[in-house]
């Protein structure tokens, strides 16, 4: 081509500005004709396309762009490169959605005039239950989003693809939701063929300790709290390297060296990096291909998303190890996490760690009360060993590795495809549960009483919004329980004086007196805490029951199956406290003076000592605060997000009438046959 009849650089630089224009004009048209075919609650456009004319506007749509690629490369212009991810920046208008949603808090409303106080725990709820909404969807758009090509591709794997491919089928078609992420797991572990072993256990249980004996290289750090990210995965390779995936899908290979960047609070606080997933590779004798051991972040910390990310993990793993420590106890957390995995059809062992500071009897004793215990909470019976990585004891470690983990390496194939099964078969029964509740519903007639479905629904959002109520009084009330051990001396102080004043022979010994009058001031203070939580409990379960009742559900869980987990309450520990008062000096004296002096003594000999105390006790009520709202929280949307979904089908939708009641027994007696390995053709079960 002559230079004459050329573009210059700014001619063409002109051109493709203006043709991007004209396509971002496209775009919003496209916009338009998807907001009009929308259900959107805000609609911003009057009238509608006909299906015709919306295809004809599609297809001019094309053409126009295609034209303008076509005269760009005709004169040397190239398109430049996407510059967003979608899926990135769909999590950025979700983090925005997010902050909006925070907006709506009565405390962010007061700038325009008081809130009822009627209303604060609803508009509370509310806004939990919307972050609660775009914090799964956000999960969701990070995953592999079409689940139906993924199960084209794993035709090949075995015949429980066809039950997989009618459970995803009813979950888009009905709405089902709540079950997509589940189904999403199952994929996965599909397409991983993997047999993970993961390890659970309250922070400083001794997990990476556990772990790096086992392979033998201490590639995990001890002793830093975790973070909220992933777990780490430890699978075979031919060299030790790291490899850290974050959220823009970007892959990091790095020296072992580095793992404490990433898994470590001091370095990755709150998961500011963005780490999606830590996978280390050793050499290790110990490992094999297919077979992955997994940390996962302690349970019972402060750093409570940590705790919630495991409950999130657990489903993915074949094979939990359930971590209690030999100074500890078995907890309602440890019992929650044993139930969990298998109410997720996921065996399970409990290892009691840290058995070196047990003599042999004590560790005999130990594993059966463990047991025992977990067999009259749970009413299952998991095996339960003792073990430590210390010394001679580690040889506990090694005969347990050598007896029920080594030879699963040579089953894992087939282990790894009974888990799975069992996980399809648990994804089966709540997709059949959640059509039995429909059809139970609309074999009850129309709904006479919608006003009922949304009290039900608003008494959720209430007591959703009590989480929040009740975990900012709980830090409150934890934070004035540290500062108590002035109170706790100057009630010990009166204490003794009335005795001593009173001249009783037999008075008791002034520590006696200090260390009843301390642990009594903690007992208020905690008890206080503890009852607020129980009540949110009984509160929880209430709402649940009312919601069940109105869908005509019997699926709502038990007063006591909430209450249990409000469990354990700490008790506050004085330390060594030695306290050296002298009766005859204050014999003359008024109980007004003697009362003085010796509250004066008492806090020269044990004032720090008491003040630390409460202090500790103070953050483990925190701690303890947290962590069984969190259990509570989890425990009560596990029932509430399927009532939600149902009472907006129903409250949307109506009832179902008699050809949708026809194609949801359809669908149940297809689930069944295919369970029970019936054959069914490809058309049948797509219908």
């Amino acid at each position: 081509m002559d230079s004459n009849d050329s573009l210059n650089a700014f001619h063409k630089r002109h051109l493709l500005t203006s043709f991007k224009y004209v396509d971002d004009l496209l775009a919003d048209v496209e916009a338009i004709l998807f907001h009009t075919a929308s259900k959107s609650p805000f609609p911003k456009y009057r009238g509608s396309l006909t299906p015709v004319q919306m295809k004809v506007v599609q297809d001019y749509i094309a053409r126009i762009r295609a034209q303008m690629i076509h005269v760009l490369k005709s004169r040397g212009i190239s398109p430049p490169e996407p510059q967003f991810r979608v899926i990135h920046s769909i999590k950025v208008n979700l983090e925005f959605a997010d902050i909006a949603f925070d907006e709506c808090r009565p405390a962010a409303l007061r700038g325009y005039g008081d809130v009822p106080p009627s209303l604060i725990p609803e508009l509370n709820g509310l806004v939990q239950e919307m972050k609660s909404l775009v914090r799964k969807l956000s999960i969701y758009v990070s995953q592999d989003q079409d689940l139906q090509a993924r199960l084209q591709r794993l035709d090949r794997t075995g015949d429980e693809i066809e039950l997989l491919k009618i459970l995803e089928r009813i979950i888009k078609e009905r709405g089902l939701v709540e079950f997509r992420t589940t189904l999403s797991t199952i994929l996965d572990r599909l397409e991983s063929n993997g047999f993970q072993i993961a390890v659970f256990g309250r922070v400083s249980s001794g997990k990476s300790s556990l772990l790096n004996h086992i392979v033998e290289i201490d590639v995990l750090p001890v002793g830093v709290n975790p973070i909220t990210a992933v777990p780490t995965r430890i699978v075979h390779g031919p060299q030790a390297r790291l490899r850290v995936a974050y959220i823009d899908q970007k892959v990091e290979m790095l020296e072992i060296a580095r793992l404490p960047e990433f898994v470590s609070e001091e370095f990755n606080p709150g998961n500011a990096k963005h780490v999606t997933r830590i996978t280390v590779e050793l050499p290790s004798r110990r490992l094999q291909d297919g077979v992955i051991f997994v940390d996962t972040p302690g349970l019972g910390s402060l750093a409570t998303a940590g705790a919630a990310e495991t409950m999130a993990y657990l489903p993915q793993c074949d094979l939990g190890v359930v971590l209690v420590d030999a100074g500890s106890t078995l907890t309602q957390e440890d019992l929650s996490t044993v139930q969990s995995l298998y109410e997720a059809a996921i065996p399970a062992f409990v290892l009691v760690s840290k058995a070196d500071l047990l003599v042999p009897e004590d560790r005999a004793r130990s594993v059966q009360y463990i047991a025992a215990l977990i067999n009259t909470q749970l009413g299952v019976k998991v095996p339960v060993h003792a073990i430590s990585t210390r010394g001679a004891d580690a040889c506990l470690l090694d005969r347990w590795f050598a007896a029920e983990i080594q030879p699963l390496y040579e089953r894992h194939q087939d282990l790894a495809q009974q888990s799975l099964r069992r996980k399809i078969g648990a994804l089966r029964e709540v997709v059949e549960a959640a059509l039995n509740v429909r059809l139970e519903i609309t074999g009850k007639g129309p709904m006479k009483d919608a006003e009922h479905l949304r009290k039900a629904d608003a008494q959720l959002r209430k007591a959703t919004g009590k989480f929040e109520e009740v975990n900012t009084w709980s830090l409150r009330a934890s934070g004035e329980v540290r500062s108590l051990g002035w109170f706790g001396l100057t009630r010990a102080a009166l204490d003794i004086a009335q005795q001593w004043t009173a001249k009783k022979v037999n008075a008791t010994d002034p520590k006696k007196i200090l260390l009843r009058n301390l642990e009594g001031i903690a007992s208020e203070g905690a008890n206080q805490i503890f009852e607020r939580v129980q009540a949110l409990a009984r509160e929880l379960s209430e709402a649940l029951s009312t919601c069940a009742s109105a869908l005509g559900a019997q699926s709502a869980p038990r007063e006591e199956d909430l209450t249990a987990a409000v469990q354990e309450l700490p008790r506050l520990d004085p330390g060594p406290i030695e306290v050296t008062l002298r009766r005859n000096l204050f014999a003359l004296f008024g109980k007004r003076f003697v009362k003085w002096r010796i509250e004066a003594k008492l806090r020269d000999q044990v004032g720090p000592a008491v003040d630390q105390a409460f202090e500790r006790y103070g953050r483990m009520l925190e701690s303890w605060s947290r962590r069984t709202l969190t259990e509570l929280h989890r425990q009560f949307d596990a029932h509430a997000d399927g009532y939600r979904a149902q009472i907006e089908r129903m409250t949307g939708a109506g009832v179902a009438g008699p050809e949708e009641a026809a194609s949801i027994r359809h669908d149940l007696d297809l689930i069944a046959r295919v369970h029970s390995g019936q054959p069914v053709s490809s058309r049948v079960a797509n219908e």
